[in-house]
């Protein structure tokens, strides 16, 4: 899993980094590092892996903790153009609340991806959407019924946000991101199997940028 993980990373980010080469100069890269809120929207669409498979349901989805999320990116724009690409990196901790005599379970998840983002190419202030793909890495704890448990699976993203430059080369933004996967923890319950379910969150964050 471990090599895995590590494969799918350097791939992801090794994309990003070709089209993060800039090829003329008069084009523009940035970097940046964010912070904010997670409010975490329930695991829902809950199912059994493994030995659990199929046992009838419905099952009760998992409430989640918000939490804090923090991040960077590396972003890249050519021509100064309304169109660019950016690579990042974030983490959150969402644990899943109490679940009947279970006092609750630790989980992180720190997700790498990259997105396509449409900007208003202004001087002052620059309005943008986005949107991106990548890999969650999901960890849930140990507790006195589940297992530790890591599970890597594909993400995707929304985000829109606005960006205010403070000087010609640094800026400060704001950003509302919606992500979302489908997590599939098959040890948790050890020889009994595990459980799958969808993951949706969404995040309130500000940051700053600094333009080359």
């Amino acid at each position: 899993m471990q090599k895995n993980t590590t494969y799918m990373v350097c791939l992801l980010m090794a994309a990003v980094s070709v089209y993060c080469i800039p090829h003329q100069a008069s084009a523009e890269m940035y970097v940046a590092g964010y912070g904010g809120v997670n409010f975490a929207d329930r695991i829902n669409s809950i199912a059994g892996t493994g030995p659990q498979a199929g046992v009838p349901g419905p099952f009760v989805d998992f409430d989640l903790k918000n939490s804090i999320t923090y991040g960077g990116k590396i972003g890249y724009f050519p021509r100064h153009s309304w169109y660019g690409i950016e690579g990042e990196v974030f983490n959150t901790t969402p644990h899943i609340k109490q679940l009947d005599t279970d006092p609750g379970i630790h989980m992180r998840v720190t997700t790498v991806g990259a997105n396509f983002i449409a900007r208003y190419p202004g001087r002052t202030f620059q309005p943008y959407i986005g949107a991106g793909i990548g890999v969650a890495i999901a960890h849930i704890g140990d507790t006195p019924t589940v297992r530790s448990d890591t599970d890597v699976a594909p993400a995707w993203n929304v985000l829109a946000g606005l960006r205010a430059f403070i000087t010609p080369q640094i800026a400060v933004f704001g950003e509302y991101k919606y992500t979302g996967a489908t997590f599939k923890f098959d040890q948790a319950f050890g020889d009994l199997g595990g459980f799958s379910g969808n993951y949706r969150a969404q995040h309130i964050l500000g940051g700053l940028s600094y333009h080359f």
